[in-house]
């Protein structure tokens, strides 16, 4: 048996921005988890995760690749995961099988609402992490995430690919997008494992190390929010805003530059100053766009902080889920954790995971 697991993350800073390539966001990794198991298995395999509601879906192969009837298909991210790992696998001379694959997630609440710590990104990663070792193939940080992101391309995901980093990578990190036209082209000209060993143009994946001060609380709104869904407004809504979003962009860019360099000289006065602008523009581009990035309990969730000398900001595309707060952690959180409450507030009890296999940085 085969196990791979892979963490969840929270955008803590650069959102939407981050969307353009090269432009700078912070991530970090958290302690939940998405787990692929992995099992060999003859004539035919099956898949087992709670999002089929505990049933097995088996799957096939036809012509040499995996096959799955699309009538009995919840497993899209997995598909793709698998596709685009074997394909790569071919090229490595490696004999393809048969598997069982079973899924478990803590990334979403009992109830079986989700808490916005990208469960696509981890179940992409676990799978692909689990079908390397089933293989025996070496891997690191890098490889693990290139290779989701293409399974993300493929599927035509309007996102960042900053979840597929911090599951790949763990700890907090500095992100910014590659350059997706160049991936695309290349991919039609070069071999897989050609294109996963180049230099792709404007991804940047570097570790930070957060002041020792630096204390991160999350709340979860208990609304779960789609971020495709988000995203694919603002996008409908840029031509109508040209004369802002690039003042937008170069401000994010400027502003989210700054708490990355905060971070390197461990200035955790810059931090908090830099996640409050962040929270500013995010809400002018809300306000611009009519895109509904910070709601009313998102908004409690940051007044609450901010009167316990915390810099809060809504979390990822916003609209529901998460905020987060940097906050000293000298400082009692009990009272503002018991107002959290009163407004219908979780807090979300995480610490930050750091993954073993990892790349020094990528820029």
């Amino acid at each position: 048996m085969i196990e791979a697991s892979a963490p969840g993350k929270l955008y803590i800073a650069g959102e939407y921005a981050v969307l353009e390539p090269g432009h700078p966001a912070i991530l970090v990794a958290l302690d939940q988890f998405i787990t692929v198991k992995l099992k060999e298995a003859k004539n035919q395999g099956s898949i087992c995760s709670s999002y089929s509601n505990g049933l097995t879906i088996p799957w096939t192969r036809k012509d040499g690749q995996f096959y799955i009837d699309e009538r009995e298909n919840p497993f899209t991210y997995v598909i793709q995961s698998v596709t685009t790992t074997e394909s790569y696998l071919q090229e490595l001379g490696k004999d393809l099988t048969f598997f069982d694959l079973e899924i478990e997630s803590d990334l979403d609440n009992k109830d079986g609402r989700k808490y916005g710590l990208g469960s696509s990104g981890a179940v992409t990663v676990a799978t692909i992490k689990a079908l390397l070792t089933f293989h025996n193939v070496t891997f690191d940080a890098e490889l693990v995430y290139k290779l989701a992101a293409l399974t993300h391309l493929t599927i035509k995901s309007n996102g960042s690919f900053g979840d597929l980093a911090a599951s790949s990578f763990g700890g907090w990190l500095a992100y910014s997008c590659f350059d997706r036209e160049w991936v695309q082209k290349n991919r039609e000209t070069h071999s897989l494992k050609a294109l996963l060993e180049m230099t792709w143009p404007k991804l940047m994946i570097e570790p930070l190390t957060p002041p020792d001060n630096l204390n991160l609380l999350i709340g979860w709104t208990g609304s779960p929010a789609s971020t495709t869904h988000l995203v694919d407004l603002l996008n409908e809504e840029i031509s109508d805003i040209d004369h802002y979003y690039p003042i937008f962009l170069k401000n994010s860019f400027d502003c989210v530059s700054t708490i990355i360099s905060a971070f390197k000289q461990h200035d955790f006065a810059a931090i908090q100053r830099g996640i409050r602008q962040n929270r500013t523009l995010l809400q002018h581009l809300g306000a611009n766009s009519g895109v509904h990035i910070e709601t009313a309990t998102l908004f409690d969730l940051c007044e609450v902080a901010e009167d316990y000398h915390g810099a809060a900001k809504s979390s990822g595309a916003g609209g529901g889920d998460c905020g987060v707060v940097i906050i000293d952690k000298s400082i009692d959180t009990t009272p503002l954790i018991e107002e959290w409450k009163q407004a219908d507030i979780c807090q979300l009890d995480l610490t930050v995971h750091y993954e073993v296999l990892r790349n020094a940085c990528l820029k």
